[in-house]
């Protein structure tokens, strides 16, 4: 099985920018490529992308341009960017290329996979990290890493044996996992509770890492998932939701997640990502869900209050 040699990354927001920019110094120029469209790349260049004050040096190509397939492809777009991203890396897709996708939830894999096949596809998260992206500045205290491994648990195949080859050459945090579905829903329990949390309070990781109604919110819609969880056949105990309040826990406490960055920012966020998700789930096994229904009517009351530019 050949090693990785090339990337391609789609979605410059905040994972996109991390993890390209730490690439970047590690690759030669030319084997990692941004793809993005000829309007975002001219305002790429005019204004320049910036991470931790740092000027990031990117090879751009447009989904058009006619390439050689890449090793390896990362999805760091926002769910609602991903059918247009689908399209966007057909160029970049070859019989061998292996495929991460850092979104969050719990549907992007499958949704990639319908296109490109599922023998591409390695499930994925990104945990830990606390980028905080404004207009074209990324800042980060924690990096985080990519997790990541095969649908089937107990499972260490050559493609992740591959990709993890690649994160150690490169320096890149990472985890190579053996139970990835339920990190995958552990990651989703997680951002169910911490990113609709913080939009609806308006606040950052500091509000809901002291005890308080934020914190007992955020608990309290976690463990409707982990109720969830147990009827999809990914059961998440007690036990894991303290790992993941301990990950919380290490994050800067200025910082704060993509949902609350979007409430500021007046745009749409992911909600229906996650309490959208969370309610489908809860009406399919017959699970009450009322913090998350009383999360997602809070953030569309939000949302409806934008001007319609956005």
């Amino acid at each position: 099985m050949a090693e990785i040699k090339t990337v391609s990354i789609i979605g410059l927001g905040a994972l996109g920018i991390l993890f390209g920019h730490h690439l970047s110094k590690k690759m030669p120029a030319k084997n990692l490529r941004i793809i993005a469209d000829q309007q975002r790349i001219e305002r790429y260049e005019r204004e320049g992308v910036y991470c931790n004050g740092e000027k990031c040096h990117f090879h751009y190509v447009t989904p058009e341009e006619t390439v050689e397939p890449a090793d390896l492809v990362l999805f760091t777009v926002k769910f609602n960017g991903l059918d247009e991203a689908v399209e966007a890396v057909k160029q970049h897709v070859g019989p061998d290329t292996v495929i991460l996708s850092a979104l969050n939830g719990i549907s992007s894999e499958e949704i990639i996979g319908r296109t490109y096949g599922m023998d591409k596809m390695l499930y994925c998260v990104a945990q830990g990290m606390d980028a905080v992206k404004t207009g074209n500045q990324l800042t980060y205290a924690h990096m985080g890493m990519l997790c990541f491994g095969e649908k089937e648990p107990g499972l260490f195949s050559d493609k992740m044996k591959k990709v993890a080859r690649f994160f150690e050459q490169t320096d890149l945090p990472y985890e190579a996992d053996t139970q990835m579905m339920k990190r995958l829903w552990g990651k989703f329990m997680l951002n169910v509770g911490v990113n609709q949390t913080v939009a609806v309070y308006k606040s950052n990781y500091g509000e809901i890492q002291k005890d308080g109604p934020a914190r007992e919110m955020m608990i309290a819609a976690m463990r409707e998932v982990e109720a969830l969880s147990e009827k999809e056949g990914f059961p998440l105990t007690e036990e894991d939701l303290r790992y993941w309040l301990k990950v919380v826990g290490n994050l800067s406490p200025a910082g704060k997640p993509s949902m609350a960055q979007d409430v500021e920012a007046k745009r749409y966020s992911e909600v229906g990502l996650f309490s959208g998700t969370v309610i489908k789930l809860g009406k399919k096994y017959g699970v009450q869900v009322p913090v998350n229904e009383e999360l997602n009517r809070r953030i569309r009351e939000i949302e409806s209050t934008y001007t319609a530019v956005h």
